[in-house]
């Protein structure tokens, strides 16, 4: 558990519906519910939300198990949520900590499974679109969906390219990372024990990683010269994306949901 079960970025091909959908609906889809979950105010609507996002990675053919992993590697972050609200937020007393200032409030236990929930979908929703759409699909979508901004003089294929490429790159760091560190392990390097010792110990892990992310972008970019890339203009794409009947009811499903949204504020 840790650093290694991150799996955003990651793209895992299945024969799914949503897999099969056109990436610029994903695209859509994951905008639209990461808005909603910022927004909402109401745990009921985040449990819906919730709901979604189970029915999403179901019909993605992805499973459960690695719905649960993707949250193991942000358990700190819940952890830390979950305590600054406990202590920080008055209201109703609940414990009282002896010999301290310091209590846990109701209101503050609320808010912060409230907010460690967010943040759940948060991670779950970017996820679920990283594993249901390759590099190339989300740089193509993203081309097509902001061409119109290209006549401002916007390069609108690098941008995309750029985003592509960093989100790509996130599990490849964190497999450098790993290989790096079974290394200096090897060669005798502690990176346990005390908090200041594991400090010292991330120098080992940190140089070499740091050569080696300039070493692998001096490899891309000659990748991509030996392959003739100059930049997005006059670019073809070799997949014709095409909305299809599918597309249209999960564009369906997002009205219905923000009809509902509306209809629960008012």
């Amino acid at each position: 558990m840790g650093l290694y079960d991150i799996t955003l970025g990651q793209y895992a091909p299945r024969a799914s519906i949503c897999h099969q959908l056109d990436p610029r609906t994903k695209l859509a889809i994951f905008s639209f519910f990461t808005f909603f979950t910022l927004f909402v105010d109401r745990f009921l609507l985040l449990g819906v939300l919730g709901l979604v996002c189970v029915g999403l990675f179901f019909l993605s053919s992805l499973s459960f198990r690695l719905l649960i992993q993707n949250l193991r590697a942000f358990l700190w972050l819940f952890v830390l949520t979950m305590g600054l609200h406990a202590f920080f937020t008055s209201g109703e007393v609940l414990v009282q900590i002896p010999g301290l200032s310091v209590s846990i409030s109701k209101q503050g236990i609320e808010n912060g499974a409230f907010y460690t929930f967010r943040i759940a979908l948060f991670i779950l929703f970017a996820n679920w679109f990283t594993f249901t759409t390759s590099p190339m699909e989300f740089t193509d979508a993203m081309e097509k969906i902001f061409r119109p901004f290209q006549k401002l003089r916007i390069p609108v294929h690098e941008m995309a390219l750029m985003m592509s490429i960093a989100i790509r790159f996130i599990p490849i760091f964190i497999e450098e990372i790993q290989r790096i560190q079974k290394a200096q392990l090897a060669r005798g390097a502690r990176i346990d024990g005390k908090i200041w010792n594991r400090i010292r110990g991330l120098v080992p892990v940190l140089i070499p990683l740091f050569f080696s992310a300039f070493r692998k972008a001096n490899e891309l970019a000659l990748a991509m010269d030996a392959r003739c890339y100059r930049g997005g203009a006059f670019r073809t794409s070799f997949q014709k994306f095409q909305f299809r009947l599918q597309d249209g009811f999960f564009f369906l499903f997002m009205g219905l949901v923000g009809l509902g949204w509306i209809v629960l504020e008012k």
